[in-house]
């Protein structure tokens, strides 16, 4: 076994392989350089690849490998190798096709597709595709964050392999591993963080989280995202490379730190080499059998928090994972306008066709109102009405605030002359609503009936959507659709707006300019939490970010959220089709 590295420690000794004197080579041991008896090699094919409309214009040489145990009726595990000619060469510093001969063979890892690929070339004199050299597109397809190598994997290079190679591929991401060196390690943790659902298990061997195009920042971002279903081992030596770019050994080091902190499954050597595949080589079947080992509770996420740090370890139990989200209603059009309600029932509307839905404590939904207008925003008001912002209704396609009667049903015109978003509604009776076209935050007094083109109190805003009220109702919360900010105001006794601030800062994922800021609620502690496309950010009340909770579902953008059900400790979350939630720590304001 490997010894349990520690930050700021070396690992002292490996169960394949011992710690060289500085300025000694590690050395392969017989698992690496010769089959073991009754060991069947696998068969090694070599193909080009040059149909990429991700990486248009590239040619890339891969191999894959094929394992003598193959079954075509039983889903095979996967490997996926950057820098692919490094892994493959049987007289390398890896060797990975006879390690995997051997580990398949005594059962220490599974019957597993390896697949070899280099990065892209564009144009004339590439280099030749067994050796190290100068292909032109590696930074971009590497170092780059984002999703695009994950979708290049996903939807063009695998599917052409399993067609190619007949092959049955296990759907299952914990069968399903990246391994790359240098930039290749990063650009294998990467795909793994973007597409967990695809790819549960990383290795990174001298991989280089620096800032080569901004991979230094993937320690904090660790910190502050919820934790994904990703094992990840890393291996790095003390005498790697620091340069413009950053240093290596500490940031590998601060990696190992932020994923011990937000309790991932993972583990980290440090030995003495440089920057070089020859530890990675030496420790691989250790760090093979690791990988493979049986699946496993993560530990714990770190408690070692000052007070008032919110980390996500105090909203979500065990740090939660995306797999905690449940389904709460399905088969809507569009649903929007999550509003709870003190006694824990969660409302929301079906805003194309003009519906309010509501779920009660217990789980169970219904058809609250239908024949309603468009409703793209829902506050309960102190007295007990509920008021909405609505995108026209039936006879009448002009935007109004509303107010709901929740015993008769019956529906009363608050203002006209409005293109409200979202609203929210103050113990004081004052409703501050986002204009998004305008920039511009509104109020009115719940008592208005009928009031036409209520006054601005706020302007400048970038596409202001979601809408919060601090616990206390001093302080307002804004979201920004188009920006990265979201905005705080204190609110006057006279429903007046003072001291606006891009209070706190949306994470938008490489790759865009806008956040898609849009619902926001507020918890009894006074944290705000907005939907947008990177997920549910929440900032405690000083407006720094604690984290960002994964969204439902992948490839949609959370719209609203709202807390509900039992003790008010459930997050609903309105997402296209669907309403889903999710237990808490906390509990609604």
């Amino acid at each position: 076994m490997f010894p349990l590295v520690r930050p700021l420690l070396v690992a002292a000794a490996l169960l394949a392989a011992s710690v060289p004197a500085f300025g000694q080579g590690y050395k392969l041991t017989s698992e690496s350089t010769e089959r073991i008896a009754n060991a069947p090699a696998g068969t090694v094919e070599e193909f080009d690849f040059n149909a990429s409309k991700i990486f248009p214009g590239t040619h890339r040489t891969g191999w894959v490998y094929l394992p003598a145990q193959l079954d075509a009726a039983k889903p095979a595990a996967l490997m996926v190798f950057q820098d692919g000619h490094a892994y493959v060469s049987t007289n390398g510093q890896v060797r990975a096709t006879i390690v995997f001969d051997n580990l398949i063979a005594k059962g220490e890892m599974p019957v597993t597709v390896g697949v070899f690929i280099n990065p892209g070339h564009r144009g004339t004199n590439a280099p030749a595709g067994n050796t190290w050299g100068a292909r032109d597109n590696r930074s971009l397809e590497y170092d780059g964050l984002g999703p695009a190598y994950a979708k290049f994997l996903a939807d063009e290079l695998l599917p052409y392999l399993t067609t190619r190679y007949h092959l049955n591929l296990s759907t299952d991401p914990r069968q399903r591993a990246l391994c790359g060196m240098s930039s290749g390690g990063i650009c294998a943790f990467t795909a793994a963080w973007e597409r967990p659902d695809l790819f549960g298990k990383v290795v990174s061997h001298i991989g280089s989280f620096v800032n080569i195009r901004g991979g230094h920042v993937y320690p904090a971002l660790i910190r502050k995202t919820e934790r994904k279903p990703i094992r990840v081992f890393l291996q790095d030596g003390r005498n790697d490379l620091n340069n413009v770019h950053g240093d290596w050994p500490l940031s590998n080091q601060q990696m190992a730190n932020a994923l011990a902190f937000a309790g991932y499954d993972h583990r980290f050597v440090l030995g003495e080499g440089s920057h070089s595949g020859e530890q990675g080589g030496a420790i691989f079947p250790e760090t093979l059998r690791w990988l493979w080992r049986p699946e496993m509770q993560p530990p714990a996420p770190s408690t070692n928090n000052w007070n008032g740090d919110e980390a996500l370890n105090k909203i979500l139990a065990d740090g939660g994972k995306p797999g905690d989200w449940e389904l709460a209603s399905s088969g809507h059009q569009f649903t929007d306008a999550a509003c709870g309600d003190a006694a824990g029932n969660f409302y929301f509307s079906d805003l194309p066709k003009g519906e309010i839905w509501r779920i009660a404590p217990d789980g169970k939904s219904e058809k609250w109102i239908e024949g309603a207008p468009k409703v793209s925003g829902l506050k309960v008001g102190a007295d007990g009405k509920f008021y909405a912002c609505t995108q026209g209704g039936p006879g009448d396609e002009k935007p109004r605030i509303v107010v709901i009667d929740p015993s008769t049903r019956q529906i009363e015109t608050v203002a006209v002359n409005v293109k409200p978003n979202d609203l929210v509604v103050t113990k004081d009776g004052h409703i501050f609503y986002t204009d998004t076209g305008a920039g511009e935050v509104m109020t009115l007094p719940t008592s208005a009936r009928g009031l036409s083109a209520p006054r601005p109190v706020a302007g400048g805003i970038n596409a202001p959507n979601g809408i919060a009220l601090s616990p206390d109702h001093k302080f307002l919360s804004v979201s920004e659709y188009k920006g990265t900010n979201v905005w705080s105001f204190a609110i006057g006794d006279d429903g007046s707006l003072s001291g606006g601030e891009r209070y706190m800062t949306l994470v938008v994922p490489p790759g865009r300019t806008e956040s898609a800021g849009d619902g926001a609620t507020t918890d009894e502690k006074g944290r705000v939490y907005v939907t947008s496309t990177a997920g549910i950010q929440m900032f405690d009340w000083t407006g720094r970010l604690g984290g960002v909770i994964a969204k439902p579902t992948r490839d949609n953008t959370a719209v609203s959220c709202a807390f509900a059900g039992p003790g008010r400790a459930w997050l609903f979350v309105c997402d296209k089709d669907k309403v889903w939630r999710r237990k808490t720590l906390t509990k609604g304001s």
